[in-house]
């Protein structure tokens, strides 16, 4: 019984994940959430790299527009950017970039993400670039998730629950567009 309550009380914690920044080749951010792109701008800026990759880099963010317009506006130089745009899930945001490292020649990179969503992040990242050689840092952006009392908030319950069925349908090999008509499907089952 101690277990269990351990393991529920620490569920929201376990997700969150954040590596001290370190110079790197290219900054990679991903699409989906806020504060994700104002973070890889804040570590561009501090010279921790050179280039910035926006993954899904067509996905509308802001009053801006997309992330691409976004990352201009928030002083990001256009030939400092590197745009992937077919991205539609977290292992494709994987997926999709390591050719791009590749065809570059980069060698390391800080994956940048919300704080809630890193575990499975480097799950999937570290899964896609195994034997690729590539070092990647794991760096996240704030949110108001409270891992803490993730339980006390609806936000904060929600993003906990999808987070734990995502990487559970992750391990088992749901990954990419798939994998969100079934969260979908298991979503509807609670409402």
């Amino acid at each position: 019984m101690l277990l269990l309550i351990t393991v529920f009380l620490s569920a929201g914690r376990f997700l969150l994940l954040s590596q001290l920044p370190r110079q790197a080749d290219v900054i990679i951010v991903l699409s989906g959430g806020p504060g994700r792109l104002e973070k890889a701008a804040e570590l561009f800026k501090a010279d921790n790299t050179p280039y910035m990759m926006l993954s899904n880099s067509e996905e509308p963010i802001s009053a801006s527009g997309d992330m691409l317009q976004t990352a201009i506006a928030l002083g990001i130089p256009p030939d400092a950017i590197i745009t992937e745009n077919i991205a539609q899930s977290t292992y494709q945001n994987a997926e999709f970039t390591l050719p791009i490292m590749k065809e570059y020649d980069f060698t390391s990179a800080i994956v940048v993400s919300s704080d809630f969503h890193m575990r499975r992040v480097k799950f999937l990242f570290d899964r896609v670039y195994k034997k690729s050689g590539i070092e990647l840092t794991y760096v996240s952006s704030k949110t108001p998730y409270n891992s803490k009392r993730w339980w006390s908030d609806p936000y904060s319950r929600e993003t906990t629950l999808i987070e734990y069925i995502k990487m559970i349908g992750n391990v088992f090999g749901y990954n990419g567009p798939e994998s969100k008509k079934a969260l979908d499907q298991i979503k509807s089952w609670f409402r």
